[in-house]
């Protein structure tokens, strides 16, 4: 009788860590996805201000009244989320195609060719965008649910906020941006 308890003691305890291995690993794997996809991001976001600053030349070159695109070369000393940069960048990439549009001397070989790799990362940007926020959903479920949450308190996971800056469990309502 005392061994048969032991012994059912001992499966249910086996049982318990099983679960919280299994539990931790996969929280593990989608902060791993995350990470990995912030990293990209980030190198992509990098790139695109590169070449946005580089696209800059050409543009003082053209148009020496106004410096159109200040405001967004002064980004990199600022202190601003990957999802601020990322809106900044775009805003300063449409601008680029407007001055194109208004300045033919723009419309030439180089000039295409960088917003051509600026549309190139862009695209990347959307696909990791997306791989982000799929895995970051995932990872919410996890850490909100019974009895994985016990798993995620017990390592300090918590709820990460989706790439555009919202967290969708706060008070906050009208935090929707176009």
């Amino acid at each position: 009788m005392f061994w048969s308890i032991i012994l059912i003691l001992i499966i249910i305890l086996g049982i318990i860590a099983i679960f919280y291995i299994i539990t931790y690993n996969t929280i593990i794997t989608y902060k791993i996805k995350i990470e990995k996809a912030e990293g990209i991001i980030d190198e992509d976001l990098r790139k695109k201000f590169d070449i946005i600053a580089e696209a800059n030349v050409f543009v003082k070159k053209v148009v020496t009244k106004k410096d159109y695109l200040k405001e967004y070369m002064e980004l990199k000393d600022k202190r601003i989320s990957n999802y601020e940069l990322d809106r900044k960048l775009t805003e300063a990439y449409t601008l680029l195609l407007e001055l194109k549009n208004d300045h033919s001397e723009l419309d030439n070989k180089d000039f295409n060719k960088l917003l051509k790799d600026i549309n190139v990362i862009n695209e990347d940007l959307v696909s990791c965008k997306n791989y982000y926020n799929k895995n970051t959903s995932e990872l919410n479920k996890i850490i909100q649910k019974i009895p994985t949450n016990i798993v995620a308190k017990i390592n300090r996971c918590r709820i990460k906020p989706f790439f555009d800056g919202k967290n969708m469990q706060d008070a906050v309502t009208d935090d929707f941006k176009l």
